[in-house]
């Protein structure tokens, strides 16, 4: 009897020492959000009103200025004949709604939280036989041990909600970036038995990076084989006896729609029995209208394009086929053993609180990232001028197109501009000397006429770039 009275009371003095800790860790928590809260609003009055940001942590107030601005609080325009850089597309003008926005996205993680390498377990599936059910079902199909359940929840919500992709049925694999996931894809596509490298393709102008990155290790499954039409019009022409004596050439086509560089909505050009990628970066409300969801066999989203978080390195791949997914999955646990759940979860975070916002139009990243967009290409078009052989600089011209996210028509406004010069023979040449950093259409396998520019700085350097090209379009 006497036994039971004490382990009553050591139960008794745990549960209330435990309670104890919940609270002050809650209680922490609570004011460590309040203090960020106090710290993001100090850093948004700074940000707006100034070419720079305050070093929040930094205990003297230290502010750190952006490209073409100097100065004790970063208001003065440093240089005027400064280098705006446009190369990469760091999708930095999306800091200014997310300084505004950015409570609802915080995320706080407890030095003892996520040490292992496996991800916290996923929500047993209920008994029940709903949509969501089955799909939970299908995820134990292909299990992707260092992905967050949680993720996946917030992906499939958010393509649900914007209506540009098909989830239901399929698996996600994350991956650190998109980047990585395109080499998972190539992995899983190729086969390791056949003689020859599997030609990787995809129609000019493609992504500048596709070549560098499936090269790059000189892999013996796949090889970069350059433009999609050219390939097509190889086989078309090779001769058949001889192609039945060689072994059949296999390829994978890489569609990237919007297209990066030009922006516009490409399609597979092969259309044979090889497998074909679909790179989906830039298939959001505030780049393109969504026509209707897409569905592809596979299919790659990144989150630096979508809410503009470059540096939390997160993309998934929705798959059809279980065994690619499977493969994929190999691929990156060899690559990285996973990827990063601090990563994971803020981007878990930032994407629950995209869907949320969907209901507030004034709290919506995709009607403000469309506004903006919107703005900038029409002051880029002013700028440049009429798009004829006689002016300086040619730009395309987009069709508007009903988008079922915002229920009306909407144009195109790219992530990228894909600027020609009509009479310059090198166009990145042109533009540095002008103080433009861009990149040659010789990346993306077209001629040095063409550039690409980056659509996704900071106001600031792009209403410098706006002025600088609308001095080169003038008259002399």
């Amino acid at each position: 009897m006497q036994k039971n009275v004490v382990l009553i009371t050591m139960s008794f003095l745990i549960d209330s020492l435990f309670g104890r800790l919940c609270y002050y860790f809650n209680k922490w928590q609570t004011n460590l959000q309040q203090e960020e809260e106090e710290e993001e609003e100090v850093a948004a009055d700074h940000i707006v009103s100034r070419g720079g940001r305050p070093r929040v942590s930094s205990a003297d107030g230290v502010c750190k200025c952006h490209a073409c601005y100097g100065g004790p609080d970063c208001s003065c325009q440093s240089v005027p004949e400064c280098i705006i850089d446009l190369d990469h597309g760091d999708p930095t003008m999306y800091e200014a709604y997310w300084l505004v926005n950015g409570a609802s996205s915080t995320t706080v993680i407890p030095g003892w939280q996520r040490m292992s390498y496996f991800a916290a377990a996923a929500a047993a599936p209920a008994t029940h036989t709903s949509s969501s059910s089955r799909v939970e079902q299908q995820q134990q199909d292909v299990a992707v041990w260092f992905m967050e359940h949680e993720l996946d929840v917030q992906i499939r919500a958010l393509h649900a909600v914007v209506g540009n992709a098909i989830t239901e049925g399929r698996h996600i694999v994350v991956g650190t970036g998109s980047t990585q996931l395109y080499q998972a894809a190539l992995y899983a596509l190729s086969s390791p038995e056949q003689s020859k490298p599997t030609c990787v393709i995809s129609a000019a102008p493609y992504y500048s990076s596709y070549p560098v990155v499936t090269d790059y290790l000189r892999s013996a499954l796949f090889r970069w084989a350059g433009d999609a039409t050219t390939f097509k019009l190889q086989q078309q022409s090779s001769d058949p006896n001889a192609a039945e004596e060689e072994e059949e050439q296999q390829y994978i086509e890489l569609v990237t729609s919007p297209n990066n560089p030009d922006g516009r909505i490409q399609h597979a050009v092969v259309n044979g029995s090889g497998p074909v990628i679909h790179d989906l970066a830039y298939y959001w409300p505030h780049y393109t209208p969504i026509t209707a969801p897409a569905d592809h066999d596979l299919m790659l989203f990144t989150l630096s394009k979508c809410t503009g978080h470059a540096g939390t390195r997160i993309g998934w791949a929705i798959v059809k086929d279980a065994a690619v997914a499977k493969k994929m999955v190999k691929f990156v646990e060899l690559n990285t053993i996973g990827v990063s759940q601090d990563s994971q979860i803020r981007a878990t975070q930032i994407l629950k609180a995209m869907t949320i916002s969907q209901h507030i139009q004034n709290q919506n990243l995709f009607h403000y990232g469309h506004s903006i967009m919107s703005y900038r290409w029409n002051r880029l078009r002013a700028a440049v001028g009429s798009s004829s052989s006689s002016s300086t600089f040619s730009l395309l011209d987009f069709s508007p197109d009903q988008c079922t996210f915002f229920g009306k028509k909407t144009t195109p406004t790219p992530a990228f501009a894909w600027l020609q010069c009509n009479k310059e023979v090198d166009c990145e040449a042109f533009l540095k000397s002008r103080g433009i950093i861009s990149r040659s259409g010789r990346h993306f396998g077209v001629g040095p006429e063409f550039v690409r520019l980056s659509m996704l700085e900071r106001s600031h350097s792009f209403e410098l770039v706006v002025q600088r090209l609308a001095s080169c379009s003038s008259p002399a």
